[in-house]
């Protein structure tokens, strides 16, 4: 029958498609590993994904956390965690994370001079995620918060094939514009069969230091619209607050530095 012959026709093409993917592979030590991603640059994803694996690590000690930063052109990692140098070389011939405050760090903007850019075509790109997955000793780790780059290109799909993903956290401000591209991300990892764990609606309040009137800059309640139609969990609300920007610019993130303050 036609119906049957469809189907076989289907089975057929999904086995072809599904040879030209690479076979998962987990990062070896790694337990579970979670994406923060974002569709959209400058919605405060690296931020996020700093003090949520400080977080991770501070709500249990018994966890060890590591920080991949997989952003290749633009890598602010190192500023955030207050890293600077070159990873050391196992016997193996593999890189020695840098580590502070508890967290295991690997990033391109240890690779490189810190104002040099990388002007590379997508292969380089390519090969430099594949040896910070691959080429990394991180011993034994709990947890790998891997903070992608902005949008759903080449980066976020190497690395969603490659190894297996616990889940990924979308990041966005309540702005229209940021969350036509968060729903991109959303949908992109749902089409790779990454579970998202939900989204983080950032930089959603102003409260005026001096008055305390409470202004929405990016627009009120957006992402947690886009959840509810997305049929997603809303993981956070965070307010756009001076301290949360002057404490990661300075190495020290909120999470660390001020952890009995609201924000």
């Amino acid at each position: 029958s036609s119906s049957s012959r469809d189907e076989s026709l289907r089975d057929k093409r999904a086995r072809i498609l599904s040879r030209g993917l690479p076979k998962q592979k987990p990062i070896e030590g790694v337990k579970q590993v979670v994406v923060l991603a974002s569709g959209k640059g400058g919605v405060g994803k690296s931020t996020t994904a700093v003090n949520i694996a400080l977080a991770l690590a501070a709500n249990d000690s018994t966890k060890e956390v590591g920080l991949l930063d997989a952003d290749i052109y633009g890598p602010s990692i190192p500023k955030m965690m207050n890293l600077r140098g070159n990873p050391e070389l196992t016997p193996k011939n593999l890189m020695r994370p840098l580590k502070n405050y508890g967290i295991a760090c690997m990033s391109m903007g240890f690779l490189v001079e810190e104002t040099a850019p990388v002007v590379w075509r997508g292969l380089m790109v390519m090969s430099a995620v594949e040896k910070l997955l691959r080429q990394v000793d991180w011993g034994q780790l709990d947890y790998l918060v891997i903070d992608m780059p902005p949008g759903t290109g080449d980066v976020q799909l190497s690395v969603s094939q490659n190894i297996p993903i616990a889940g990924a956290v979308i990041i966005s401000t309540p702005q229209d514009v940021a969350l036509l591209d968060a729903r991109k991300g959303a949908e992109m990892f749902r089409k790779v069969h990454v579970p998202v764990l939900g989204l983080v609606q950032n930089m959603s309040v102003f409260r005026c230091p001096k008055c305390k009137h409470e202004t929405h800059i990016f627009g009120a309640d957006g992402v947690r619209d886009l959840a509810k139609t997305l049929g997603l969990d809303i993981l956070g609300d965070i307010p756009l607050h001076v301290n949360i920007r002057e404490t990661c610019d300075s190495g020290q993130p909120v999470v660390i530095s001020q952890p009995q303050s609201d924000a």
